[in-house]
Formats: structure tokens, C-alpha cells, sequence
């Protein structure tokens, strides 16, 4: 994890698996473990359907509570280059810079915006 806000992240996505479990494990409903978990920990916290989706994988003997890796460019993205490029030219775009480090152009802006990076119009 490269910050404490990606790691807070993925302590609560995972805080909020195993309450998924543990409401799995009780014997609820997809539905009404989330509203369950959506009354205790806040309205947005927990859509539905997420929560069908991990019940479906709980039904299935599925029980680790980390992501599956997905296939496709990766997400991780050399920061340092990262840096070194904008530096070079400032006014290249997310999507050429994700040309050039191998990744999608969503994660370059992901990481542009931790480097508070915004793209003005024109500048």
C-alpha cells in the first residue's frame, strides 16, 4: 500500500467482508445482512448487490475475503517514472502516460491525483 488512505481502505473493505461473513454465517439474507451493516455503519457504506456478490461467493465454499486478482493491465503503476514523465512534459495526457508505464489510464490518474496533480485546460 503506497498510503495511509489506501490501507485505511482495505482494513474497512475487509472490516466489512467479515461483518458480510459473520451475517453469512448467521444465516441472513444478501439483503438483509446489508441493510443490517448499512443501519450500523452508515447508509452509503454497502450497496446490495455487493453484498449478493460476496454471499454468492460464500455459497460456493469461497470464504477469502481479499480481492481476486482481475486480469487486464495492471494497477500498479511506477511512481517514480510516473513523476519523471510529468516532469519531462507536464502537459502530457492520463492516457499516454498509461501508453508508456503499461497501465490504464484510470490508475495514472489515480496516482496523479495523490501527487495532486490536476490537468488544467489549455495550460
Amino acid at each position: 500500500m503506497d498510503t495511509d488512505h489506501e490501507l485505511k481502505m482495505d482494513l474497512s473493505r475487509r472490516y466489512i467482508r467479515v461483518l458480510l461473513l459473520h451475517e453469512f454465517r448467521l444465516g441472513h439474507k444478501a439483503t438483509e445482512a446489508a441493510n443490517n451493516i448499512c443501519s450500523t455503519m452508515g447508509e452509503d457504506i454497502l450497496s446490495i448487490r455487493t453484498a449478493q456478490h460476496w454471499f454468492n461467493r460464500f455459497k460456493n465454499d469461497n470464504l477469502e475475503l481479499d480481492d481476486l486478482p482481475r486480469p487486464g493491465k495492471p494497477l500498479e503503476v511506477d511512481m517514480d517514472l510516473l513523476k519523471q514523465l510529468i516532469e519531462q512534459d507536464p502537459r502530457l495526457t492520463s492516457r499516454c502516460l498509461a501508453e508508456q508505464l503499461g497501465c490504464s489510464h484510470t490508475a495514472v490518474e489515480k496516482h496523479l491525483n495523490e501527487l495532486d496533480k490536476k490537468w488544467r485546460y489549455g495550460v
